[in-house]
């Protein structure tokens, strides 16, 4: 089958504009819901008050009803004699004595004032003896009295059309009286996922699939912004059964497909889409970045959308063109997007002529929030639950500067930063402590930026801790050669973890193996495929140095040598992704920690141990979560858990160190 180009690629605003023009962009109409069915719903009347709340003068205290004039001037050494009727009012009884001057009747909290009282004395100023009521404290005319319609008047206007319905609302409800209401019916939004590829989750794992998870993350979506969403399947690339099941689809009030938007030979949604109905297609191809494949079309006024298959496209495309419209077909609002300004922690390359969303980290430091990309590609599924915001970089830029100043869109109304923030290495025994950290009820952060990073975050105030392991070749040592003395950051020892070779068991490696050999091997050959560390890790820099040792042993430049080794340019952001890298065949060995080895069901050839160890900026030691960091390091429960993990606890682990 041909496969075709992006029909024409518009801007956000071009297709925002097109597609609006074509679909009935307001609410699916309303109907009349039972009271106990309200919550989350949208009114679509106002609601007007039926009677008076309360609907009676009303006692807010257990006391006596009284009339106040016979209480003014009263103390405890000269109380008021008052004469008892001999009732008793409890809520929901009707008073059947008047008061008169001179009288008191006792009363219950809610209860109905009775006629000439104005006024309740609360039953801790009195004291009763036999049928006399003793006052020792004066009260005013109304004190202690809720009057009808104090709270809410009959013929007010208590909640207006498009408000949301939360247990305060309800309750308001309640008390009115009312049974139903008229709210706006919930858009029925249609969810199809699209792929041979895709399985559905519960299923056996199987060579080349994946599971759906689009069709989770948008019916949630969906639901969250007022839209409820059905769920019709999964079709297969083929063009009858896409054709079959949208036809299904055209009951519902919005369509939305996941998936077939990239001009694939499989990828048919679009052009089954133009066969059931007009205008068809509107849409094909907007300019972000991600999101580029996104669909926009419509049959008769009802939209149809599809969504870019990878997860985070299909995230981003969903927040800009699909949540405005469910939240107006819903009757809501549009939702308020925060925003903050922060400072570019890195440099944030783009590409000209696509309005580009960066996920993103937020941290605080110094001088006021910093800006993390969280740099894991359209296709991560993790990259919106970790996220804090997103910024925008406009078409017609490349790059937005290093340290310059960002804005930057909030997912949630308030910005909640973690208890403490880990910038630096990534490591399975920070996974492990951060876990136990929150056992102990501190919320934590990992941004995995590699060892070089996380010192400099520290420095700048943005790290709270920041794990690393960086070897200087001139002396050998890990870490402490790093720091200054009066630089205002603290050392803590960490723990001891073996680096070395990891491949896959049975592979045809030289042996005895060692990195000189390998080396060798994988230069002359050119046949073994390594996966690299990112630059600035201490990974590698031990791989750079011992390359480097490798280059003068043999007489090679060392940049000649390293274009001789495949995938050296190849780089993974953390010690699992060489681990998995290896496991799926993708590359044949890297330098990663022993634990991930094991993890991976891989071979390890160790080369040395390393020191993991934290920096602090002196001035967050005292932090209560940073403090709890180094008493979880010190204690019994983490010397247990980083052993059973395969790593070497020291026994000063969890101690400053000096640096000098």
């Amino acid at each position: 089958m041909k496969q075709e180009q992006f029909l024409h690629v518009l801007t956000k605003e071009e297709a925002e504009t097109i597609f609006h023009r074509h679909i009935a962009l307001a609410p699916v109409g309303e109907e009349a819901v039972r009271l106990e069915q309200c919550a989350g719903r949208v009114l679509s009347r106002d609601i007007v008050a039926p009677v008076d709340v309360p609907y009676f003068n009303r006692s807010n205290v257990d006391g006596f009803a009284v009339v106040a004039s016979d209480t003014f001037g009263v103390d405890e050494e000269n109380p008021a004699e008052l004469t008892l009727t001999g009732e008793h009012i409890s809520p929901g009884m009707v008073p059947q004595e008047e008061v008169q001057p001179g009288i008191a009747t006792d009363i219950a909290t809610g209860a109905i004032v009775p006629k000439g009282a104005n006024s309740v004395v609360m039953v801790e100023d009195t004291d009763c003896r036999e049928d006399a009521l003793y006052v020792y404290r004066p009260v005013v005319p109304g004190e202690n009295i809720s009057f009808a319609g104090q709270d809410i008047m009959q013929g007010e206007t208590i909640l207006r059309e498009g408000q949301s319905l939360s247990s305060r609302e309800t309750g308001v409800l309640a008390a009115l009286g009312c049974a139903e209401v008229w709210c706006y019916r919930k858009p029925r939004v249609a969810i199809i996922s699209t792929g041979d590829e895709l399985i559905p989750p519960g299923q056996p794992m199987e060579e080349g699939k994946v599971y759906d998870s689009n069709s989770r993350i948008v019916a949630d979506a969906v639901r969250e912004n007022g839209g409820e969403p059905h769920f019709l399947g999964i079709c297969r690339d083929d063009q009858v059964e896409i054709e079959t099941t949208l036809g299904r689809a055209l009951a519902y009030d919005i369509i939305i497909l996941s998936g077939g938007t990239s001009k694939g030979a499989g990828d048919l949604c679009y052009r089954v889409i133009e066969r059931i109905g007009k205008p068809g297609i509107l849409v094909h191809g907007v300019a972000l970045r991600p999101g580029k494949p996104l669909c926009l079309g419509a049959v008769g006024q009802k939209p149809v959308i599809i969504l870019p298959g990878f997860p985070t496209s299909a995230t981003v495309t969903f927040q800009e063109f699909v949540q405005p419209l469910i939240r107006t077909m819903a009757g809501l609002s549009p939702e308020e997007r925060h925003t903050i300004p922060a400072r570019a922690a890195v440099r944030f390359n783009s590409r000209k002529g696509q309005l580009e969303y960066v996920l993103v980290h937020v941290v605080r430091g110094r001088e006021g929030y910093s800006a993390y990309p969280i740099g894991k590609g359209s296709g991560s599924m993790t990259t919106f639950s970790q996220a804090d915001g997103f910024l925008k970089i406009p078409t017609n830029q490349e790059m937005l500067a290093k340290d310059g100043i960002v804005e930057v869109h909030l997912l949630s109304r308030g910005l909640r930063l973690a208890d403490v923030t880990f910038i630096g290495s990534h490591c399975l025994g920070l996974d492990y402590l951060v876990s136990c950290l929150k056992r102990a009820g501190f919320q934590g952060k990992i941004i995995n930026v590699g060892s070089t990073a996380g010192l400099q975050a520290a420095r700048r105030g943005e790290a709270d801790i920041a794990g690393f392991h960086l070897l200087d070749e001139r002396t050998g040592e890990y870490n402490r050669p790093f720091l200054k003395p009066g630089e205002g950051l603290a050392l803590i020892r960490g723990y001891v973890r073996r680096q070395g070779i990891v491949h896959r068991p049975g592979d045809d490696l030289p042996q005895p193996l060692t990195f000189e050999r390998l080396i060798e091997v994988a230069a002359k050959e050119g046949k073994l495929v390594l996966i690299n560390r990112n630059r600035g890790s201490g990974t590698r820099i031990l791989f750079d140095m011992c390359l480097r040792s490798c280059a003068q042993a043999i007489s090679i430049p060392f940049d000649k040598l390293t274009e001789s080794l495949r995938g050296y340019d190849t780089e993974a952001k953390s010690h699992n992704a060489v681990a998995a890298s290896i496991a799926l065949r993708k590359a044949d060995w890297g330098l990663a920690i022993e634990t991930v080895a094991y993890d991976y069901q891989l071979a390890f050839a160790f080369m040395q141990d390393e020191h993991y160890d934290f920096v602090v900026p002196e001035a967050k030691l005292s932090q209560p979560a940073v403090q709890q960091f180094c008493a979880l390091l010190r204690s019994e429960t983490a010397h247990a858990g980083l052993t059973r993990l395969g790593f070497q606890v020291p026994s000063d682990m969890g101690t400053v160190i000096p640096v000098a």
